[in-house]
């Protein structure tokens, strides 16, 4: 499958090979090897693809939940010989300087409470959705058990996309992840990317898989491979 690779932000460029925690777990093909070397540069949005659906996948908001980035470099082995139906955008990594230094923020702030804002990376990425004409998103985090949610879960809202109730609907259906909704998108969390695409207009989902911050604890990086793929299968894009 061809791949086009694009910098949407130069300023987040970081070597991901530095923490050893998520270096040793990847199993780099092809594509992986070329996102490495994108990663430096910035953040990195990988197209696979064209026509409809249009839809967007993004990790490392947060750059020590670790799963969800390796996960990513597992499905893009997977993407190496598959046919997709659509187009698919991807951003694996999206602050590769915070998951160099795997640490939560970037610039000291919660890129997760930032997206309204200008000149923050999530405010990028919506831009960068919205640019893009995306149809659905979803953004893949990990949770530390006994914190909030500290559950493998499925956030979504019903108010005003209420295809993010049925995307998430689908994937708790597939995974026995849990259903995390509100009825109005922004109440909960100001400012994150999930609450602000939906708030946009594009149907979003945040997937939660269990792990501790900055470390990859058993079965954490196929579950949330796992939910990726379902959402995936919402949109019959493999």
């Amino acid at each position: 499958m061809e791949c086009e690779i694009l910098t949407i932000a130069p300023e987040t460029g970081g070597d991901i090979s530095l923490n050893s925690d998520f270096w040793e777990k990847l199993t780099l093909g092809s594509i992986g090897k070329l996102l490495i070397k994108a990663a430096l540069n910035g953040t990195p949005l990988l197209k696979f693809g064209s026509g409809t659906p249009r839809i967007i996948m993004c990790a490392g908001i947060h750059g020590n939940e670790l799963p969800p980035q390796v996960a990513f470099f597992r499905l893009l082995n997977q993407l190496e010989d598959k046919k997709v139906n659509g187009t698919l955008y991807i951003i694996p990594i999206a602050i590769p300087y915070a998951t160099m230094k795997n640490s939560r923020r970037f610039k000291g702030w919660d890129m997760n409470r930032k997206t309204f804002k200008e000149g923050y990376i999530s405010n990028t990425i919506l831009k960068t959705a919205q640019k893009l004409k995306i149809q659905a998103a979803a953004d893949f985090h990990s949770t530390q058990p006994q914190s909030n949610p500290g559950i493998e879960s499925v956030f979504c809202s019903k108010k005003p996309c209420y295809e993010s109730f049925k995307i998430a609907s689908h994937i708790t259906s597939e995974t026995s992840s849990k259903i995390i909704s509100q009825e109005q998108a922004g109440k909960l969390y100001r400012g994150a990317l999930e609450d602000e695409l939906n708030i946009k207009g594009i149907p979003a989902v945040t997937c939660e898989a269990v792990s501790r911050n900055g470390k990859l604890d058993s079965g954490s990086v196929e579950r949330s491979l796992l939910q990726m793929n379902s959402f995936l299968s919402y949109f019959n894009i493999l």
